[in-house]
């Protein structure tokens, strides 16, 4: 018996439009703008470090490696080093971090979990609003409004219990000023916060609704929702929100240089004055003259400060591709 073939019938496709006269010569514009503002980025980054480090080599040159890690600024005898504004930049921005991500947690987790449907907006659009508030507004809020109460209150209660302590008092003891490393971490804090809240809840917002309704319905709770599937679902995410408000806090000039005291020393104390890279550009610019070995110093704890943030957003990056590997 022959075998009749059956043609196989394929669906019609819908004919693709011709191109309108134009239409070819747009879209290649169009991509080379695109390409262009990609590569202007670039440029920029580029330009910036190049004119960094070109403005700190008279000062690299000077005082070599030993440049990173002195703790002399002496512009009589125009001696300088970066320790003193290193220590103080990454202890500050690690301090308010503690700070600011445990609350910025519990707030996204509030907003997200627990509060009603009518307090969700208003409260949203608070932190929101907090994140628009001016940094010269913190510095003066905080030189004005938390010195006094650093001085009066907080830090004495603490310097007479913490700081009593063995190992770990002596980081909490010292005269009561109010301003220092502590209460600029503080201000930090305060400053980065709507930053990692707000990341923080968009993104548990953004978890598909089967999987927590799953959880749920094996008899999980919030908390074991939320640990077991929110924050690995979000992971990623929530360490970029975190490395936002941590940019943040690396570069903040006027907040801090109002509360930190502006010493050019290191203490063993949180609570003793110091400063920070972008503080110390900030009060010494102005009195840097052009071309001079201070300037220069200047320019390069200014390229210091881009390898350090770039360094942490590398390591953040790196941790975060070798778990997603595990």
């Amino acid at each position: 018996m022959a075998q009749v073939a059956i043609p196989e019938v394929l669906p019609s496709l819908p004919a693709r439009p011709a191109p309108r006269r134009g239409a070819s010569a747009g879209d290649a514009v169009f991509a080379l703008l695109c390409r262009g503002s990609a590569a202007l980025v670039l440029v920029l980054l580029g330009a910036i470090i190049i004119e960094l480090f070109m403005g700190g080599l008279p000062a690299f040159r000077a005082f070599g490696a030993a440049f990173i890690t002195s703790t002399e600024w002496d512009p009589v005898q125009d001696i300088y080093g970066a320790g003193v504004p290193i220590y103080g930049t990454i202890l500050t921005a690690i301090l308010a971090l503690l700070m600011a991500v445990p609350v910025a947690f519990g707030i996204a987790f509030f907003l997200t979990e627990l509060a009603p449907a009518w307090m969700r907006g208003p409260v949203g659009t608070a932190i929101e609003l907090l994140a628009a508030v001016p940094s010269i507004i913190f510095g003066m809020w905080g030189f004005f409004v938390i010195v006094p109460l650093m001085a009066g209150t907080i830090q004495p209660a603490i310097i007479d219990t913490v700081g009593e302590l063995p190992v770990i008092g002596s980081l909490f003891q010292g005269p009561p000023f109010g301003t220092g490393l502590f209460t600029a971490a503080l201000i930090l804090a305060i400053m980065v916060l709507p930053f990692i809240a707000a990341t923080m809840r968009d993104v548990f917002l953004q978890v598909p609704g089967v999987y927590k309704e799953s959880a749920y319905g094996l008899g999980a709770t919030r908390w074991e929702v939320m640990r077991g599937v929110v924050l690995p679902y979000t992971r990623v995410s929530v360490v970029g929100g975190i490395m936002l408000g941590l940019g943040r806090a690396l570069g903040e000039t006027m907040a801090v240089t109002f509360v930190i005291g502006n010493a050019n020393r290191i203490t063993a104390s949180v609570f003793g004055p110091g400063n920070t890279i972008a503080s110390i550009v900030a009060l010494e610019f102005g009195e840097s003259a052009a071309g001079s070995l201070k300037l220069s110093s200047l320019l390069a704890l200014g390229f210091l400060l881009f390898v350090i943030s770039f360094g942490v957003l590398a390591l953040s990056r790196w941790l975060l591709r070798s778990r997603l590997k595990a």
